[in-house]
């Protein structure tokens, strides 16, 4: 039987860097304010770069790594909640911009569950037996959504990409278990881009919301109640505890629900990964970014010898755990 191995990780932020006492010189806020509550220090912000390049940036370092040409790339997939547009793809800018002539190319709208989703989906491509080489990337360009006038927001979120590469490989499986969860009727608590019909035919009176909005204390309930559930339900499903797992990367939002995480699932905070203090909340692209910075600083080692939980959860509403071998 075929299964995916992952044997590339590698993540791009732009050169910009906004400190919380830059985002207090335009908008009532302090660095103190923002990191007790938060934990982010800073976020990194384009100038003049889109979704695709960062995404791309990204997808040129796999291949690097790997040794691997464009053309041997079977699949793209971008999770991404801020594409350069709607058509086409970031996925297939992507594909064009690396010369991946061979790949067919997608993007996944799952917001900060979004690089669960695809490493899911990508993983049982590769296990049909039908593709070897596919490439699985989460990027955002959060700052060209958010509203800028509203402090309460735009302090969040940042910019970024981060991805993996997965081969083909005969030994055992990536994904010893997984468990994928939405929620629409409570969708309405983080939104963004909300458009309506706007035709000569159309009698709609409503007006479009373009700036990403957000239900805080909604989405913070959401989050300490019903992910930590999600996670002992994957782990229970591999037959394993949290003492099994080595380390924990979940989607970079906020530290207090890192801190509520650990005390709900009764495992060490010290596994809980986290680098948000660094790129604020990057939705899609905040677990590949996390996973490859500990690549490089080789507290994960793609031996196979470690057992990590991945965990996403956000607009949707989305959530969704992967237990994985690596």
């Amino acid at each position: 039987m075929t299964f995916a191995k992952l044997t590339a990780t590698a993540h791009y932020a732009p050169e910009q860097v906004v400190t919380n006492d830059d985002l207090s010189q335009i908008m009532e806020t302090s660095d103190e304010w923002i990191s007790s509550r938060t934990g982010i220090r800073r976020r990194h912000i384009v100038r003049d770069e889109n979704t695709s390049d960062l995404a791309s940036n990204v997808a040129q370092q796999l291949l690097k790594k790997a040794s691997l040409a464009a053309e041997d790339l079977d699949f793209i997939i971008v999770a991404t909640v801020s594409p350069d547009g709607n058509m086409p793809s970031t996925a297939s800018l992507v594909q064009a911009k690396i010369g991946a002539s061979k790949a067919f190319a997608f993007d996944l709208t799952a917001a900060c569950s979004g690089f669960v989703y695809a490493l899911s989906v990508a993983d049982k491509l590769i296990a049909s037996g039908a593709y070897h080489n596919g490439i699985v990337i989460g990027a955002e360009v959060l700052s060209k959504i958010v509203d800028w006038s509203d402090r309460s927001t735009s302090v969040l979120f940042g910019d970024g990409a981060g991805g993996v590469l997965l081969q083909a490989s005969s030994d055992t499986p990536l994904i010893l278990a997984e468990s994928l969860k939405s929620d629409g009727n409570r969708g309405m608590s983080l939104t963004s881009n909300l458009t309506h019909a706007n035709s000569p035919f159309s009698k709609s009176e409503s007006e479009d919301d373009l700036f990403l909005k957000m239900d805080g204390r909604a989405i913070f309930d959401f989050a300490v109640r019903d992910v930590p559930k999600n996670i002992l339900e994957s782990l229970e499903k591999a037959e394993l505890s949290p003492d099994d797992i080595d380390y924990l990367l979940l989607h970079q939002a906020n530290s207090r629900i890192l801190d509520k995480m650990a005390r709900k699932i009764k495992t060490e905070r010290h596994k809980f990964l986290q680098n948000m203090q660094e790129y604020g909340n990057t939705s899609a692209a905040s677990i590949p970014i996390l996973l490859s910075e500990a690549v490089d600083a080789g507290t994960i080692k793609l031996d196979g010898s470690q057992k990590l939980v991945l965990t996403g959860f956000g607009g949707g509403l989305t959530w969704g755990t992967l237990v994985v071998k690596i």
